[in-house]
């Protein structure tokens, strides 16, 4: 690379950082350039892959932290309030259970706490066409809906505050 000319008067430090911007442009590592290409292209797949989840998702997690926004806005059916976090209904059916690398829920009850006595699919919630919420059982074990088991199979409308164990 030529050295620059004209009114500016260059001394051997300015010389020798061209020099080593020089070599710096010119080296390029082939097995580098390649393992980012190839790292660039799976971030890009992960980043649209969960752009694609994005509309699935129908119910939002928040952890609650004192100061809580409004619970309900133009989209929300319902609010499920757990110890550590608070559910928004957003959809006419949620599922609700345990998370596993092979099996996603909308409602992560994991979150909660532990969650060994959780099936993958322990229930759902639906919404029907006359306001009524009900929850139908699907895991192993019983629900408690404010203190009555609701076994496998069976359904149980929810009332406003209802407690579901």
């Amino acid at each position: 690379q030529s050295l620059p000319r004209g009114e500016h008067v260059l001394n051997f430090s300015d010389a020798e950082e061209l020099i080593n911007d020089a070599e710096l442009g010119e080296t390029q590592d082939e097995v580098l350039e390649q393992e980012l290409a190839v790292a660039d292209r799976h971030a890009k797949k992960e980043i649209r892959h969960l752009e694609n989840e994005l509309g699935r998702w129908q119910v939002l997690v928040d952890s609650v932290t004192g100061i809580s926004p409004p619970d309900f806005d133009n989209q929300t059916l319902a609010v499920l309030r757990g110890r550590l976090v608070r559910y928004l209904m957003r959809s006419r059916e949620i599922t609700v259970g345990r998370t596993t690398h092979d099996h996603t829920v909308d409602v992560d009850l994991s979150l909660e706490g532990p969650a060994w006595k959780v099936s993958r699919r322990q229930g759902t919630i639906r919404l029907r066409n006359n306001g009524d919420f009900f929850l139908s059982s699907e895991g192993k074990r019983a629900i408690y809906v404010d203190g009555r088991p609701i076994l496998a199979g069976n359904k149980y409308r929810l009332n406003n505050n209802s407690v579901v164990e």
